[in-house]
């Protein structure tokens, strides 16, 4: 318990000193939206090409281990296809809510996997996100397209989505060069080693400056309709699928904490893009960036 608590607290703790530095404006309102930047596109880049170039990716049961996490996406999207169904809301409320239940918070996922299962825990995660992010702006997109009229969505604005996403290619180049047997220059390689180092504590601090508590609406059916998709059924479904796929260890412990992951802070440009209810998708994040830090405390104790 020890372990886990030295694992989980760290990374909470610069989450919110992102949110604190935030309160008193340090250094400034405008330094953290262009940090954020510099970890998505350069930083968090970095690592992931650093980390999957040199990673030994031999797996014994990849194809399940991979494809328990993409089937509980898509059941837990279609379970709240039918409950919205039944009690109907809001389009743009939906697609939130489908962004809440679905989505996850890639620098929390890496920090911890990283931070409690070392390099191994940091590969398989990375694994995970370099074929759920691809998926879920699918379906997400997907989603927008059916239920709000918007002039945006074809397929070039969904083939745009994915390969811009600097994640995604950073995933594609690292893989790459590992399959190929390609061995990076010295000095490249460490550059990106030193670079990779900024990564997640510059993306923790970002998630708590994106915090925004004064939105939060605890009374909206819609919130809890994401928290409960988010924190109940989507685990529930990653864990049935991951038995069905024979997996333990390690990487069932690495889906379980998949499974009960914040939705990720990109929703909300998504939403404002998209005609998504970005007040609702503000809501979301926020309460279960909270909520999270007890569910991860539950998964690890139970599953590490």
């Amino acid at each position: 318990m020890i372990h886990i608590f030295s694992a989980l607290i760290p990374v909470f703790s610069l989450i919110l000193i992102g949110y604190f530095f935030k309160r008193i404006k340090f250094p400034s309102h405008e330094f953290w939206p262009q940090a954020d930047k510099l970890t998505y596109y350069v930083l968090m880049p970095s690592l992931l090409i650093y980390k999957l170039s040199s990673a030994s990716l031999d797996s014994d049961n990849s194809l399940g281990f991979v494809g328990s996490a993409l089937l509980a996406i898509f059941l837990t999207m279609v379970i709240l296809i039918i409950v919205n169904k039944i009690k109907p809301t809001s389009p743009s409320a939906f697609t939130s809510i489908i962004q809440g239940s679905i989505r996850f918070n890639t620098y929390v996922f890496l920090a911890l996997a990283g931070s409690i299962f070392g390099n191994e825990g940091l590969i398989l995660s990375a694994i995970i996100l370099t074929f759920a992010i691809p998926f879920i702006n699918i379906l997400c997109i997907t989603i927008f397209a059916l239920y709000v009229s918007n002039d945006k969505l074809d397929f070039i604005y969904l083939l745009k989505s994915i390969f811009k996403n600097p994640l995604i290619v950073a995933c594609i180049i690292g893989g790459g060069i590992n399959f190929l047997g390609i061995h990076l220059p010295l000095v490249l390689n460490n550059t990106l080693e030193i670079l990779s180092h900024a990564a997640l504590p510059m993306g923790l601090l970002s998630v708590g400056f994106g915090l925004v508590i004064k939105e939060i609406k605890s009374s909206k059916s819609e919130l809890i309709i994401a928290i409960i998709g988010k924190h109940l059924i989507f685990p529930i479904f990653i864990f049935i699928f991951g038995k069905i796929f024979g997996i333990d260890g390690m990487m069932l412990s690495i889906l379980v904490l998949f499974g009960v992951l914040p939705t990720a802070p990109s929703s909300f440009i998504l939403a404002r893009q998209l005609g998504g209810d970005i007040g609702l998708m503000s809501s979301i994040i926020t309460v279960q960036t909270l909520i999270s830090m007890v569910c991860i405390l539950f998964v690890l104790h139970y599953f590490v």
